[in-house]
């Protein structure tokens, strides 16, 4: 094992570039953070339409999380690589369409995420802000929002850990992340495919297991610093 991580350790990484496309664990953790940050912005939309007021609003944005959790990211990476061109007439390449694919699927868990935050603040926060003369959305934007997300951030980074080990769907249409490389290094390697396979499974495991310890500490954290907040309060009141 040792000896295969000396000869391949580069190609591993970042696959044949310079002198090709980027590839292996640097495209793998790009491809990743570029989903998650890009998917963002709309889980939280698609969230605040979950717990919205307006009918009109928060039946297509439930319908739409709803089939998309429904089905496996595999399909909805298909329907990126199959079915867009045919109806857009734009013919796009495997990064594109893998992160077009993760940003779908990632803004649909995230706007659960959203949903769960902003439901599970105790609901005199709200009305605080709309006793003060703050609109719905002003509400929303300026009280609870930044509350929400701020307890949101180990859910947060528990995605990141998902949409890593998402990635490795894009070896199906031919991109070059991580388990891709390594099938290609196993083909050069043939004689010992369990050990290529076990570098492969340790480094997804360091990944995610290092950012899901990261995850329990941070809300951990969080917790401590909602008690301390908290604590002061209740022994006014006491």
């Amino acid at each position: 094992m040792l000896e295969i991580v000396q000869t391949y350790w580069l190609y591993f990484l970042i696959g044949q570039y310079p002198n090709g496309p980027l590839g292996g664990l640097a495209l793998t953790l790009i491809l990743a953070a570029c989903g998650l940050v890009l998917a963002l912005p709309l889980g939280i939309a698609f969230g605040l339409a979950r717990v919205s007021p307006w009918r009109w609003l928060r039946w297509p944005v439930t319908a739409f999380v709803f089939v998309v959790r429904g089905v496996p990211l595999l399909m909805v990476v298909f329907w990126a690589y199959f079915f867009l061109p045919s109806v857009t007439g734009v013919k796009t390449d495997q990064f594109t369409t893998m992160l077009i694919a993760l940003v779908v699927f990632d803004a649909a868990y995230l706007a659960e995420i959203v949903r769960a935050g902003i439901q599970g603040l105790p609901r005199g926060q709200m009305e605080c802000a709309r006793a003060l003369g703050l609109g719905y959305g002003r509400a929303m934007r300026f009280v609870v929002l930044p509350q929400a997300l701020r307890s949101m951030l180990p859910s947060l980074v528990n995605q990141f850990v998902s949409t890593i080990k998402e990635t490795s769907l894009g070896y199906i249409i031919g991109l070059a992340e991580l388990s891709f490389i390594t099938t290609q290094i196993n083909t050069q390697v043939f004689t010992q495919p369990a050990q290529v396979y076990a570098i492969l499974g340790l480094t997804y495991f360091a990944m995610c297991f290092g950012l899901s310890r990261f995850a329990y500490w941070l809300e951990r954290r969080l917790a401590r610093r909602t008690s301390a907040r908290t604590a002061p309060a209740a022994g006014g009141t006491a």
